[in-house]
């Protein structure tokens, strides 16, 4: 469902977002053209594993639940809150969702649609570089994080601290997807 946010609320949320802050203000013009505001009411699929990567968003107000389905039923993998993004790896790759978000309560988000990006970037706007390459520096900070943590699961030697590292890894891996 459509969510009414005053233009000036987004400018301040985009300013003080970790994913935006470094943007000017000509730049959060750009992007204030693409964003579309969306709102879930609790409990509500926001998308699910397998959908389309067809947009990235922002958590405005409230918060979602990244989860896995597998045969043994559901399992909420992380909890993420207000500023938060997530889903922007599938924008740049187009490949499927790796998990379902849902919303925890009534939720609010703004949603960047891949093809409008991805006219951002064909049309060389200064402003998806930027996002682009703060996308690139968290992926290569996590790959390193994920790396570290495989090596030393290597050294393992009980299995409930193989399982634990396994899932911190997972957490911090498939809400970008």
């Amino acid at each position: 469902m459509k969510a009414h946010v005053s233009r000036e609320n987004i400018i301040t949320f985009l300013l003080t977002t970790p994913m935006f802050e470094n943007l000017d203000p000509v730049e959060i013009r750009e992007i204030l053209h693409i964003v579309d505001t969306q709102k879930f009411e609790p409990g509500e699929v926001i998308f699910r594993e397998g959908d389309p990567g067809d947009a990235w968003y922002a958590v405005y107000k409230g918060g979602v639940d990244v989860v896995k389905e597998s045969d043994h039923g559901t399992d909420r993998i992380r909890s993420l809150g207000e500023g938060a993004c997530f889903g922007e790896i599938a924008v740049l790759d187009g490949s499927p969702r790796s998990a379902t978000i849902r919303a925890q309560g009534g939720v609010t988000l703004l949603r960047i649609p891949r093809d409008a990006f991805n006219e951002l970037v064909e049309e060389e706007h200064l402003v998806a570089f930027k996002l682009i390459k703060h996308m690139a520096l968290m992926l290569a900070a996590q790959h390193r994080e994920n790396t570290e943590k495989l090596a030393r699961l290597l050294q393992a030697e009980e299995l409930p601290h193989v399982h634990e590292g396994i899932k911190s890894i997972v957490e911090r891996t498939s809400l970008r997807d």
